[in-house]
């Protein structure tokens, strides 16, 4: 099992930016795959991007080139920069961890077995 607490989340208007942090704890062994996923009020929840062990990332299309995840692990942290917000962002903001690994990992939300509590992010027109 692993705890996953969100941070960063806030209102912004559109082209602005705004860097979520995830902190990792409670883990008996680290995750190879992270991610974050985010659901809007009546939507499913969709995944944004992901990274592994080494690093390798994967993103949605809709944020691919606005959207950056990247990891320190030294410290257990999860970040995704996000930059040129738009209104179609807005959304709860949740960090993810597959703690089964089958041995890929990108955004899917089903590939996920664990995640936090959400962070919200607004951002206006």
């Amino acid at each position: 099992q692993v705890h996953l607490v969100e941070s960063g989340g806030g209102s912004v208007q559109a082209e602005g930016s705004l860097r979520l942090s995830c902190e990792v704890s409670g883990y008996t062994y680290k995750s190879e795959c992270m991610g974050w996923l985010r659901q809007a009020p009546g939507k499913e929840r969709e995944g944004v991007a992901s990274i592994d062990s080494d690093g390798t990332t994967t993103y949605a299309k809709s944020v691919k080139g606005r959207f950056t995840i990247s990891k320190d692990d030294a410290k257990d942290i999860l970040y995704l920069q996000m930059n040129n917000l738009k209104p179609e962002d807005t959304a709860m903001y949740y960090c993810a961890a597959d703690l089964k690994y089958a041995g890929f990992c990108d955004e899917r939300p089903e590939i996920f077995t664990d995640w936090g509590q959400g962070t919200q992010v607004t951002v206006s027109s």
